[in-house]
């Protein structure tokens, strides 16, 4: 499994509109800033994803040319390269659904179908 920075949680706003510049105080950020804040976040999030293939490709090559360095073999860069191809897919699609919200909200019935939809007989 390749590891990867677990995503910034979202911090939970109150339903109270009346303390906003305190509670926005107190969170770390000033009154205008949360949504500048806000989208640098989401911006290096989406960095983070786009990174997380060539990354993964490049290691894993640089593994497999260095075993076929030791082992004085010529294959074994090429597997080095798929299996960073897969394991980079693998991270980027783990971190594009713990980023994405709806990911949260899966059926559990298990059959591909969500439990408030109106489409056919239960």
């Amino acid at each position: 499994m390749v590891p990867y920075h677990r995503p910034i949680p979202e911090r939970k706003r109150s339903g109270k509109s009346a303390d906003t510049g305190e509670s926005q105080q107190a969170e770390g950020g000033a009154a205008g800033m949360g949504g500048i804040v806000g989208a640098w976040i989401q911006a290096e999030k989406m960095i983070q994803i786009a990174l997380v293939l060539p990354c993964a490709t490049f290691i894993g090559w640089l593994i497999g040319a260095w075993l076929d360095h030791v082992l004085h073999q010529s294959w074994v860069a090429f597997v080095g390269i798929v299996v960073g191809i897969i394991a980079g897919l693998v991270g980027a699609i783990q971190m594009a659904m713990a980023y994405t919200p709806d990911s949260k909200q899966e059926s559990k019935s298990g059959d591909g179908t969500e439990k408030g939809s109106s489409g056919g007989p239960p």
